[in-house]
């Protein structure tokens, strides 16, 4: 796999309020490849998701996409190569003014290069992929949580990422809304795309992934298939996949007014 079809952090360090929330962090998604980040929350899995799109910038350590460093780069150098990736954030991150036409078709508008008559067919075409395309013109108020995830999906694709990263897509959802957004994966592993996701849900996890990242304490502890992580003797490893009563309020709380680095 070459530099150009990969992002990837190496020796990543970065730090909030004098928290370490990743440690010399190395990782590779690899185009074609659809991963998970697993972890418990507040480990910084999201983290990851913003280091690698260029919103955060570690402490050390380099970023790249393809095979541009984006670390230390001002936006404007590396916005072009970003365009490549898409993220759907955790709670949708839908504008609550606009209708949901819209918010999926808004980079589009934005970046002034189709005609509205395009985009409005673009726009319809992905609310068709998601199921949803009789709400194009109701607004985020007027929809299920569900609903509200399909239609961030939507918007993720107008713009024909190769990448989509999911943070946390199934939080919150009833278990037919879980059955679509892994149906809806799957199907865009299917076309072609490659998928990053990060969550503590292993049953989507395992639904939609085929390599399995797992971060504890900072670190990364595991890396490989469904089947070794199964079979992986790790402690920590084990403890996710297995709680007993030993796990029972083992987490720290965190400190108050301290960064949520999910």
């Amino acid at each position: 796999m070459s530099g150009r079809d990969s992002i990837r952090m190496e020796k990543v360090c970065y730090s909030v309020g004098g928290r370490t929330i990743l440690e010399n962090f190395d990782f590779c998604l690899e185009r074609g490849v659809n991963r998970t980040i697993l972890g418990v929350s507040g480990v910084g899995k999201t983290t990851i998701l913003k280091l690698l799109l260029g919103l955060l910038h570690p402490d050390s350590g380099r970023v790249s996409i393809g095979d541009l460093c984006i670390t230390g780069l001002p936006e404007a150098h590396f916005r072009e190569r970003r365009k490549r990736i898409a993220i759907v954030f955790q709670g949708g991150a839908l504008f609550d003014s606009m209708t949901v036409g819209e918010n999926v078709g808004y980079r589009l508008f934005e970046a002034g290069q189709l005609a509205e008559a395009e985009i409005e067919r673009i726009v319809l075409e992905k609310l068709s992929f998601v199921g949803v395309e009789q709400a194009v013109n109701l607004y985020p108020a007027e929809l299920s949580g569900g609903m509200r995830k399909r239609v961030a999906i939507a918007r993720a694709l107008a713009a024909d990422p190769d990448y989509i990263f999911f943070d946390e897509p199934t939080t919150g959802l009833d278990p037919i809304g879980v059955y679509n957004i892994c149906s809806l994966m799957q199907r865009l592993q299917a076309e072609g795309k490659t998928t990053l996701m990060v969550t503590h849900d292993l049953t989507t996890a395992f639904a939609t992934s085929k390599r399995f990242t797992f971060l504890h304490r900072a670190r990364m502890v595991f890396d490989g298939t469904e089947v070794e992580m199964r079979d992986s003797a790790i402690p920590e490893v084990r403890e996710f996949l297995t709680p007993t009563k030993d796990s029972l309020f083992v987490g720290k709380l965190p400190m108050l007014g301290s960064d949520r680095n999910g």
